[in-house]
């Protein structure tokens, strides 16, 4: 509550929507500040001089002169609480649902109805406060109907008391016909402008908070990506080692070597992913999967890369040979893996196939939807490609395969694509 604040914006009717954005930024964006509205609203109190002036003027007993004052007072206590708070603000939206709202809207209604009705044409003046509050206050068809009531009483009630226009000033009764239509109509336009404001900032809020869920997916999904076949080659290369030490020290020293780089690339490459800049290269997959494949001893098959590609492109069909290799690492007991690189009828595509389509068929149901497949689905999606993910069999035997194929020139809609295991 610093500086109190929070105190003046209640007491001004003023809520931060949501509780996430302050008040003031939501009043200034309607060009509007609390100080110009009040003094706008405030000014329309001049009408009462006209009743109050005819009070004063005629001669009139007691009570009917207290009647009329008390009138006035009420009329203008009850004006100035509906109208205080900003259009804008939660407040107008809050105190226009309110019954007790409806209920002083009604009887300032009657109110100034009655007084004009016995005291004269003086308090016609207050159906221009009125049609303000019905402008402000009511839902727009109504509010248009209650406005056009309130144009039109003026006339029926003159014509009413002096049995027709003659000898009323016309262009005075023209003149207060177009004050109530007028400023009736302004607040229609007010409110509407203030609902509408208040849900571009809701909106913006929304956008705000999807942007913020969208970078969230978008790091885990990549480092999801990134630290998969990462963390499976340093615990296959820490094996290894380990195994190594006592038979063949030189190579043991080389494979800490390897470790250590591969550590060291992936402390770039998250710190990059972090950073929103990371795009990896197909080449660069393509060593690092014989790497991997190499160290679990798992024969392989690798078609050298020969494409020029955009790299938008090139770094999902990356995205692709790491997915399909850390499944194959970590989902299967495949004893031969083939990477190939595909490219016709306007699409080039990258393709991975294990002769382990059983065991991870079956290491797939047991475990909840992995995160890989679909965030290379997500890739693959903003690309306009086509996936699959799936057994295959070939030659007798179940094999698993990741296929992706991309257009040459990206941009067209993403078919649907079909259920992915792996």
């Amino acid at each position: 509550m610093q500086d109190g604040k929070p105190l003046r914006d209640k007491a001004r009717g003023v809520a931060c929507p949501g509780g996430t954005q302050p008040a003031e930024e939501v009043i200034a964006s309607s060009g509007i500040t609390f100080h110009l509205w009040r003094l706008y609203q405030h000014a329309w109190l001049v009408c009462l001089l006209f009743p109050f002036a005819s009070l004063v003027r005629e001669p009139l007993s007691l009570w009917r002169l207290t009647a009329g004052l008390l009138a006035l007072l009420f009329f203008a206590a009850s004006y100035t609480w509906l109208m205080w708070p900003h259009p804008v603000s939660q407040g107008a939206r809050v105190r226009a649902r309110s019954r007790l709202s409806f209920l002083l809207f009604v009887a300032l209604s009657v109110l100034v109805l009655v007084f004009s009705l016995v005291d004269g044409p003086a308090w016609l003046w207050l159906f221009i406060g009125v049609s303000a509050i019905a402008g402000l206050l009511l839902p727009m068809r109504s509010a248009f109907a209650a406005i056009v009531l309130f144009t039109l009483l003026p006339l029926f009630i003159i014509i009413g008391t002096h049995g027709g226009i003659a000898g009323v000033n016309v262009w005075w009764l023209i003149a207060l016909m177009l004050l109530v239509r007028g400023l009736g109509l302004d607040m229609i336009g007010i409110a509407r402008m203030g609902s509408a404001i208040r849900d571009l900032h809701t909106a913006r809020r929304e956008l705000a908070r999807l942007k913020v869920e969208e970078e969230r997916l978008r790091l885990s999904r990549d480092l999801h990506d990134l630290l998969g076949q990462t963390l499976s080659m340093i615990t296959l290369k820490s094996e290894l080692a380990r195994h190594l030490i006592a038979e063949d020290a030189g190579r043991c020293a080389q494979e800490l070597s390897e470790i250590e780089r591969v550590a060291r690339e992936s402390l770039r490459e998250v710190r990059e992913a972090v950073a929103g800049y990371r795009q990896p290269r197909l080449e660069s997959e393509l060593e690092g999967a014989r790497q991997l494949l190499e160290a679990a001893g798992i024969n392989y098959q690798i078609e050298p890369n020969t494409l020029i590609l955009p790299p938008e492109t090139s770094a999902v069909l990356a995205w692709t040979v790491r997915e399909g290799v850390t499944n194959v690492i970590r989902h299967s007991r495949a004893r031969h893996c083939e990477i190939t690189l595909i490219q016709g009828n306007g699409t080039v595509g990258a393709e991975v196939i294990n002769d382990g389509g059983r065991e991870a068929r079956a290491e797939s149901q047991s475990r909840r939807p992995g995160l890989g497949l679909a965030g290379l689905r997500e890739r693959v999606s903003a690309l306009g490609g086509y996936m699959e993910a799936g057994p295959l069999t070939l030659s007798g035997k179940e094999h698993f395969r990741v296929r992706v194929e991309l257009p040459i020139q990206p941009g067209v809609a993403a078919p649907v694509f079909q259920e992915e295991r792996s």
